[in-house]
């Protein structure tokens, strides 16, 4: 698998899917809060099956010189 979530996406889908995930524990939403396990694992991976489906890439590529 190659890198496609960028440091700040990564930074953001991790946050977002710890937020979710708390919310549920706690019980201020439903279940449905418990699917912030998706971006907190593609935030901990670094890749995302939806972005290589589509073909994007938030990830900075140093380039040589």
């Amino acid at each position: 698998m190659k890198t496609n979530v960028g440091v700040i996406d990564r930074t953001l889908r991790g946050l977002v899917g710890i937020i979710l995930m708390f919310l549920a524990y706690k019980g201020s939403i439903g279940l449905w809060g418990w699917l912030g396990a998706v971006p907190l694992a593609t935030g901990l991976a670094g890749w995302c099956p939806l972005y290589s489906a589509v073909g994007w890439n938030t990830c900075v590529v140093k380039k040589s010189t």
